[in-house]
Order: structure tokens, then sequence, then C-alpha cells
């Protein structure tokens, strides 16, 4: 099932466009070096043959040895009750710093405190500690600070000034808004980070939002706006179930090696291994969500490619307005993947011959797609965060007189076949999540191996479609 679920949604993802976000910064995501041909028949193959090595291996125990492999460490409460506070206060000061600088710093890109911080040190940069270590994001999220703190106001008047009565206001297990009466609808379920996830990536194609740090700032200032009066609102539920931010994070930290439990201990995982234990939550949305984090991929990339403008100007031309057909891109091919996927499920559950229901197959091999994805983000924006770390180092030291001229690293020529490597690693790696939730799901080897069957076509022929596209030219978006 993953194989096709993985190829079927979202492995025309693999072009990305790491200048959308840079703007004025400098560099973008260079094609490939490699010839197109070898790249699309490597693609193919590996994939491929992947899929043909995994359906050997049967041995269930074995697997589980594997996926279910952890070492547990406690951590003091006490230190993370000291810790939190601390860390919250440092991330509200760069969001801080990050407005005043946006405002009224410096213009140029590269010598920007806020574009510098915002696209190459946390989206390109903590994107990637997200899945490569542990999702930070609920101790680090500056939006949550006056929720926090009002939170522990409250706790400790209700304690009589006992501070051990105070809960972390980092920790996941917030309960009930701080406002009566107010909450999401349960039957919206995380439809609302879904939307916002769209709208997000929609505005960072058709503005420049990359390149203007006022306009980023402007950006920035309403999210923090809404992101707090949501949180006052509605609780911690407004970080779970509506702001796409933190959705995306917690996605991608399924992945990661470093696992945090409810009680606050930590585990040490195999890399991405944590998926194959559980199926998404029983919500609408929730599949939706993980497909729009592929999608929004995908449509970033296809945007700046010479085929979407060629396909793009005639349409405005006669008279459709720019942003309305890029909104109307978005929409149809979220659509069309989201259908996909759904019906690749219900192909599934003929082939298998279970009784298991397609919405339940849906949710349960979905977190199969979460590997491509930062397989994804980490060919498209490595080499971007490298080539600008000295600059980001030289702007942080002094965000209000940043030096004239900061130094960027020329990456050697070969860095852009790597990037192939990063993606065919992160597709391999959901063909295993895959073939292990199969195994979880369905009684039986047969039943397991069949639900693959239909995968194998699709998969190798979205495979190598991807990479045709992954090896074309960087061209800015047109008419916007």
């Amino acid at each position: 099932m993953g194989e096709f679920v993985a190829a079927a949604v979202a492995l025309l993802a693999l072009a990305g466009r790491a200048a959308a976000h840079s703007g004025s910064l400098g560099g973008s995501v260079a094609s490939a070096t490699v010839p197109t041909w070898l790249t699309v028949l490597t693609g193919g193959v590996v994939v491929g043959g992947s899929f043909l090595f995994t359906t050997l291996l049967t041995d269930h125990d074995a697997m589980r040895g594997v996926n279910w492999w952890r070492l547990v460490v406690p951590t003091p409460t006490r230190l993370r009750r000291a810790m939190g506070p601390l860390v919250r206060a440092l991330s509200v000061s760069v969001l801080l710093i990050v407005l005043v600088t946006g405002f009224v710093g410096p213009q140029e890109g590269v010598r920007n405190f806020a574009l510098l911080v915002v696209w190459v040190g946390w989206w390109a940069g903590y994107t990637a500690t997200t899945y490569l270590v542990g999702n930070s994001w609920p101790a680090l999220n500056p939006w949550r600070a006056p929720l926090s703190a009002l939170r522990w106001i409250r706790e400790r008047r209700r304690a009589g000034g006992d501070g051990d009565a105070a809960r972390d206001g980092g920790a996941e297990g917030e309960a009930d808004p701080l406002v009566a009466g107010v909450s999401v609808p349960v039957s919206w379920g995380v439809w609302p980070a879904v939307v916002g996830l769209l709208a997000l990536v929609w505005l960072e194609v058709v503005s420049p939002v990359g390149e203007n740090p006022r306009l980023l700032a402007g950006v920035v200032l309403t999210y923090t706006l809404v992101a707090v009066a949501g949180s006052l609102l509605v609780g911690t539920a407004w970080f779970d179930r509506v702001d796409p931010i933190s959705r995306v994070f917690a996605a991608y930290g399924r992945l990661a090696p470093i696992q945090y439990g409810a009680d606050g201990s930590l585990s040490l995982r195999i890399p991405g291994t944590a998926p194959t234990e559980d199926p998404l939550p029983d919500r609408p949305g929730e599949v939706a969500f993980v497909v729009a984090l592929l999608w929004v991929t995908t449509y970033d990339g296809l945007v700046a490619t010479p085929t979407w403008a060629a396909a793009v100007e005639p349409v405005v031309e006669a008279g459709v307005p720019a942003l309305a057909v890029y909104a109307g891109a978005l929409l149809v091919g979220f659509g069309l993947f989201l259908g996909v996927y759904r019906l690749a499920a219900r192909r599934v559950r003929e082939t298998a011959d279970t009784y298991v229901t397609a919405r339940a197959i849906e949710r349960w091999f979905a977190p199969a797609l979460l590997p491509i994805a930062a397989g994804y983000h980490l060919a498209h924006f490595l080499g971007y965060f490298l080539g600008l770390v000295p600059a980001l180092a030289a702007v942080v030291t002094s965000p209000f007189a940043p030096p004239a001229a900061p130094l960027a690293l020329v990456l050697p020529g070969w860095f852009g076949s790597a990037k192939l490597l990063f993606v065919l690693v992160g597709h391999v790696l959901a063909i295993w999540v895959a073939h292990s939730l199969a195994f979880e799901l369905f009684p039986g080897v047969l039943a397991a191996i069949r639900s693959q069957y239909p995968s194998v076509v699709v998969m190798v022929f979205y495979t190598m479609t991807s990479l045709w596209i992954i090896t074309q030219p960087y061209g800015p978006p047109p008419f916007v």
C-alpha cells in the first residue's frame, strides 16, 4: 500500500525551490548535474528494486525488533520546568528582533536579520532538526508564551503560591482554554490547519515575502496576533488542530530519532521507525494534512519550472487574473492528490481482500508519506542553508548593524547530485515504513504483500516523473 500511497499522492513533489524563500538572498536550488535520462532511470530502478527487496522481508518479529527498539532517557522534572521559561523567553526575544529588524532594519536581503533568520535559520535549518533530531517546537514556540504565562499565573493562584502546582506551559497536555466556552468544533478536525497551510504557501508564492523584509515582518506580526488570540480563546487545541506551523513540525517530528513521551521522558529510536507503530488519529483532516504537506512542496516547485510558465502565460493573457490562476492550481492540485490517495486506499482494500475499511487504510498508511516529505525538504534546503550560514552567523551577532557584505559559501558542483540521494533515501525509508505497516494491519504474509502489488508500476512511474522534474532549471514564477 505504502509505495502506491507515496507515489500517487506525492512523488511529483520532488521539484523544489529554495529561491522562493531566499528572494534577494541569492542562490536557488540548481538543476541536478547528472544527465536527465540517467537520473530518471536510476530513480526508477532504485525504487523498484527497493520494493522487490522489501517483499522478501516477511519476518514480522524481526521487523518489530527494528521498529520497536528504543532507549528511554528520563529527564528531571525540575530541570525541565526550570529550562522551559528560559527557552521560551529566548524564542520570544528572537521573534521581537525579527519584527523590529523587518520593519526598520537594512532592506538588503543578505543583511536583514528577519529574512535570514526566518528563511535560512528557521524554515531551512530548524525545520530539518525536527525530523533529523526531534521536534522541540512545543518548547520553543513563541506564540505559546502568553497562554503559558497566563496559565502559570492562574495555577499559582489556585495553588496558593505553590510553584510546584503550576504546570509546564510548554507541555502538550495543557487542557482547557482560558476563555471558557470557546472551542474548535470537533467536526472540523484538523481541517483549519490544512486550510492554513495551503494559504501560507499560496501567499509565499504570489507575494515578495521572501525578499521584502517589511512585508515579511507584517506577515509575522499578523500571524503572531492571530496565533496568540486563538490560543487564548481555545487553549492548546489551537496548536494541535488549527496552527499549520505546529502541525508541520509535529508531522516531521514523527520521523525523528528522539521522541518525547507524555511524561516528559525522552526515547531514542532508529530514525524513521516511530511512524510504524501508530496510524493517524481518527479525526477529520488528518490524512488531508499529510497530503497537503506533500502537495505544497510539489506546488512550490512546479510554479518555478519552464513548463508552468508555458502553461500559465496563455491563460493569464486571455484575461484570467494571475492570483486566481495560482489559487486555482493550488486547490485543484490538492484535490487531485487527495483524491488519488483515497482511490489508492480503496484499491488496496480490494487487492488485500480485507474487511478493513478504506478510511482506516487511509489513516494507517499515511505516515509512510512523511519520509518522502522530509527527503524533499532536506534535498531542497540543505544546500541553501549551508551556503548562507556565514551570512546568517554574521547578521545574528549584529542584527542592528550587520556587515556591509556578509559572506556566502559556494558549494561544489557535485552537491546538486547529492539532492537526488536525499530524495531516494526518503523514498526507500517510506517503502520500509509502508511495508512494516502492511504487516501490522493485514493478517498473514500474503495479504500484506498483495496489498502492495498495485503500487509497483505507479511507484516507479511517479518516481521517474518526479526525478525528471527536479532536473528542470529554475525560473521565477511568472506574473507574480
